[in-house]
Order: structure tokens, then C-alpha cells, then sequence
């Protein structure tokens, strides 16, 4: 659930990352301070480990003011991917309040994918999350690359699931705007009901997605 601060007219979302080691979730991060231009935007903070891989995790707050005066803010976190750091995985996951998952699009990574699709899962039920009732997108990253799965033969893989579906080339900054703003959506989409964002902030979805993307508004 978003954080909402009734003192200081503060709500915030935390955002995380996930997916296994070396799919982009930090590059998606960098790509989208370098793309996106709200109202308010902080430095990406970055721990990385010698082999380039992320220790604990990234960090890249941005925000901007509601028609109502409410601050929203937001909050985005990558987890580390190696299996070693599942205790720091869970512990960034804890209290999320939407997941972006990067998939590797590369074919040698079908099964890291899906082992870490599945620790995502197994370790929202540890840390309180419906992972069913989870706003989550699903983005397959780098397909700047040679020997890549197809979109085909992903959408094939993937037919029927309840997630928005995303291509990235994060490196190229291609699809990850987008994918954030389908986040952003599904944010929207299931805390709306509980929270009635348009009495609370006066926003529509489309305008939600735009103040914090600083892009122009679309019709909802």
C-alpha cells in the first residue's frame, strides 16, 4: 500500500526492479533518469560490485505535485539477481507497491528467467505480497543482441498471462519509458479503488502516468 503522509501532503510508491543477474535492471534505471523529466528527479544511486553487478541496490527517486498540493513521489529500487543475495532480494521487495520483472530476451537465459520469475513470486508470499493482486510488467530486455528469443515466440510463451508484456533495448534507453509508464498504470489501476486517487490527487490515470514521466498528457 502507498504511503500516504496526511502531515506533509505526502504519497509515496515504492517501485523495485527484478529479474535475474545482468538483465538491465540497473541499465532500465539509468536509461529512465536520462528519459523521463517530472517535475522533481534525483541522482540514480548506484553499489556495484567489481563484476559490474549489483551488490545490494539502486536507488532513483523521483516525484511531482498534485493538482490537490500532494507530493507524489516515487520511489525505484533494483534487486541484486545472484542468487546468493535472495535475504537483500526480499528485504527490497518488502512493502513494493508495483514490480517491473527484466527478463533477459537472450535464448541462453530461458532458464535463469524462469528461476527468477519464480523466486519473484515465491518471495512476494514471503514478504506479505498477493503476488495475484501485485501490479506487475513484464519486460524482455536487450534485443539490441544477436540470438534472442522472438517477439513471436515470447508473446507464444507468454500468452495468457495477466501482465503487461514489454521490449527493451534499456542500453539504447528503447522501451524502458514504457515500460515504466505501464507500471505506473497498473499502480494506478489497483490502489485507485482504496484510494480514490482522483478525489485525493485530481488525477486521472493518464494524467498520474504523465506527471510522473513528464511527458504530455494522453486522453485516459
Amino acid at each position: 500500500m502507498p504511503d500516504l503522509e496526511t502531515d506533509s501532503s505526502r504519497l509515496t510508491f515504492k517501485l523495485v526492479y527484478y529479474g535475474p543477474a545482468l538483465s538491465g535492471k540497473t541499465t532500465n534505471l539509468v536509461s529512465l533518469h536520462d528519459c523521463l523529466s517530472p517535475e522533481m528527479k534525483g541522482e540514480v544511486m548506484t553499489l556495484d560490485t567489481q563484476n559490474d553487478r549489483t551488490l545490494y541496490f539502486d536507488l532513483f527517486p523521483l516525484g511531482f505535485r498534485a493538482p490537490t498540493g500532494i507530493l507524489i513521489k516515487f520511489r525505484l529500487f533494483t534487486v541484486p539477481g545472484q542468487v546468493r543475495h535472495d535475504s537483500t532480494r526480499k528485504a527490497v521487495l518488502s512493502r513494493a507497491d508495483g514490480v517491473v520483472f527484466v527478463a533477459d530476451s537472450l535464448r541462453t537465459q530461458e532458464t535463469n528467467n524462469a528461476e527468477s520469475f519464480q523466486n519473484l513470486s515465491e518471495n512476494a508470499g514471503r514478504v506479505g505480497l498477493d503476488f495475484d493482486d501485485l501490479p506487475l510488467v513484464v519486460q524482455f530486455n536487450k534485443r539490441d543482441l544477436p540470438n534472442i528469443l522472438t517477439e513471436a515466440e515470447i508473446v507464444d510463451r507468454w500468452q495468457g498471462a495477466p501482465w503487461p508484456l514489454q521490449f527493451a533495448s534499456a542500453l539504447n534507453k528503447q522501451g524502458v519509458v514504457e515500460t515504466f509508464a505501464d507500471l505506473l498504470g497498473e499502480v494506478y489501476t489497483r490502489f485507485d479503488p482504496e484510494m480514490e486517487f482522483q478525489t485525493l490527487l485530481g488525477l486521472s490515470k493518464s494524467a498520474f502516468v504523465a506527471g510522473a514521466t513528464g511527458s504530455q498528457e494522453v486522453s485516459p
